[in-house]
């Protein structure tokens, strides 16, 4: 008997549902239709939250706990995860990110990334040869200041006073000492995945674009894009590096810059997160791909999770359907790129009543989506 093989490789609902647990409505609704269809979970991510959830589905890794300096400077718990190979697989966001910071204390000049160095060299001293960094979701706008000093760089200000680590303190840099970064670093692999292809400054770089949102006025739009600036400047100088106009240097406040600087190399995070999930494979072998996100646009062309999915099922002609929770009336260039796209909503609601009914809204989509393929594939 022919068994049909669906694939669920979702991203996640923003503000209502992770990539996995996406994943677990899909599957449980598949379920419930048919219990002879073979379900494989590959939740996706892009490099943001949630990404080593997503990873954890379909990879075996130890969790390891570290205590390190938090997004607002005072000591956290941060987790990253390690392979059996070596890997280990670090999500900015569990030590720098937004979510850790209370809405009324979003301020990028208290911010920093030093927990992020801590972190790398935690990694390191536990024989870690490779790194999987996702920059999604920070609270910062440091330039990566803060973890390039945790790593061994020391900054000073213009009579030569030593620099603490937060958002504030790039406004003073005038001098880098590079000598005492970790010379370990140097061995180390480091992969960035990032949907975020921003240069650093100007109107299209971090602060500009990222700035608002984690908490930054206009006034001080201007002088972080600035400062951040000329410490891009010092920083090329030092290390002898021209990074600052590469794609996604302005992910995460620049911490992809700070990244560049010290050997990383950023990809699309999609495209990363697929290759260490063995995606391809999955997809190649169905008959069905089921993905989603919470609203779909014009930013899901750009290196988005789905975009990702869709590309591969193209590859190997598997039909690649997409399920969101908005989806634009005049969708043309994104039903060329998914061979369905379904809106989860089936009645007029508010946003606080779709995302308290996120779980069942999807899961009827499901259904209805899967009576639909049943009847076409008789």
């Amino acid at each position: 008997m022919f068994q049909v093989k669906i694939v669920v490789a979702p991203d996640s609902f923003k503000g209502s549902l992770s990539s996995l647990e996406v994943a677990n409505v899909m599957e449980k609704s598949i379920a419930t239709f048919n219990q002879a269809y073979d379900v494989i979970k590959k939740p996706m991510a892009d490099g943001g939250e949630g990404m080593l959830d997503c990873l954890s589905e379909s990879i075996q890794m130890s969790e390891v706990i570290v205590r390190c300096t938090g997004p607002l400077g005072r000591k956290i718990n941060a987790s990253y995860k390690v392979t059996e190979q070596g890997v280990a697989f670090i999500e900015v966001a569990q030590i720098c990110g937004l979510t850790l910071v209370p809405a009324n204390e979003r301020n990028p000049e208290e911010t920093t990334t030093y927990g992020v160095g801590e972190v790398i060299l935690d990694a390191i001293n536990r024989g870690c040869q490779t790194m999987i960094i996702g920059l999604g979701g920070s609270a910062t706008n440091d330039a990566g200041l803060g973890m390039l000093q945790a790593l061994g760089v020391r900054a000073y200000d213009d009579v030569g006073q030593r620099l603490n680590f937060l958002g504030r303190d790039i406004f003073k840099v005038n001098d880098l000492d590079v000598n005492h970064l970790d010379n370990r670093l140097k061995q180390i692999k480091i992969k960035v995945a990032s949907d975020v292809k921003n240069p650093l400054c100007g109107e299209s770089g971090a602060t500009y674009v990222f700035g608002r949102q984690k908490g930054a006025t206009e006034e001080q739009i201007e002088t972080f894009d600035q400062s951040i600036n000329h410490f891009r400047a010092i920083a090329e100088r030092e290390f002898k590096k021209r990074v600052s106009d590469k794609e996604g240097a302005g992910a995460a406040g620049g911490l992809g810059f700070a990244l560049l600087l010290v050997g990383a190399s950023i990809t699309s995070g999609a495209q990363l997160i697929a290759e260490a999930i063995d995606l391809e494979r999955a997809i190649k072998q169905a008959d069905f791909v089921f993905t989603g996100e919470g609203k779909s646009d014009e930013q899901t062309f750009y290196g988005k999770a789905p975009s990702y999915v869709a590309s591969l099922g193209k590859k190997y002609n598997v039909p690649v359907i997409l399920l969101s929770g908005s989806v634009p009336i005049d969708g043309e260039e994104l039903s060329s790129m998914f061979s369905g796209c379904f809106s989860i909503l089936n009645e007029p609601l508010s946003l606080e009543e779709s995302m308290s009914q996120v779980k069942h809204l999807l899961s009827s989509q499901m259904k209805n989506i899967l009576h639909l393929l049943q009847s076409i594939d008789g």
